[in-house]
Formats: C-alpha cells, structure tokens, sequence
C-alpha cells in the first residue's frame, strides 16, 4: 500500500471516529425545537382573609382533559408545589383549610408561562358534600 493511500485511509478513519463521537453529544444537548411542548409548575401561597399565611392547607389541582386530581398539603409557610405539568392541558386549582375554600382557578393551556405563581387567598365557606 503506498504512502498516500496509509493517509487517505488514516483520516477517514479519524473523521469517521470524530463523527461518531460527537453527533451523540450534540443530539444530547440540542435545544428543544419551537413546537416540542415543555412542562410546567404552577406554586404559591395559601393564605387567609388578612393575607397571612395558612399552613397545612390542602390544595387540589385538577386535570380538566383526565378528572386527575392532585393534592398537596401546604408546608409551614402556606407554600405549595406542582411541577411536571403538561402545557397542553388546562386545570383547576383551589385550597381548603377546615371550613374555608378558595375561589376555583383555571390555569388555561393557552397561557405559555412555564413557571406559573398563583396565590390562593381563603375566603368563604366550604361547600357542604
């Protein structure tokens, strides 16, 4: 074999090793294209009539496409979470701590917002069930 074809080879051989390592990572770390949907949390505060924080309510958020319903129990500061959301869904969201409810939400599928902060302020009676 002369010594132009040791080269040819050799560098083909480098540029397909090169090719086959990288394409893997820039698959990895390649931005999300505009139509690939992203998930959503939606969090805040329950707090009472006088704005103070209301610890160990119970907040439901409800998913309006499956009737799921998720809850959560306040933490020490009135503070709760729900993250994973799907964007093309639209859910309820209201809290309830012994006899007082929160007015129901609607978080709309049409709101882009992926980080969604909502304050749920106690203010009439629960309904009886």
């Amino acid at each position: 074999m002369s010594l132009p074809q040791v080269l040819l080879r050799t560098f083909s051989f480098s540029i397909a090793l090169f090719l086959a390592l990288i394409l893997p990572i820039r698959a990895r770390t390649a931005p999300q294209k505009k139509g690939e949907a992203q998930l959503r949390t939606v969090h805040g505060s329950v707090l009472d009539k006088d704005d103070n924080p209301v610890p160990s309510s119970v907040v439901y958020l409800r998913n309006l496409k499956s009737q799921a319903v998720k809850t959560y129990i306040a933490d020490d500061s009135g503070r709760y979470r729900f993250s994973g959301l799907d964007p093309n869904v639209d859910y309820e969201i209201h809290a309830e701590h012994n006899d007082s409810a929160s007015p129901l939400r609607t978080i709309s599928n049409y709101d882009s917002r992926r980080d969604i902060e909502i304050m749920l302020k106690l203010s009439r009676k629960k309904p009886a069930t």
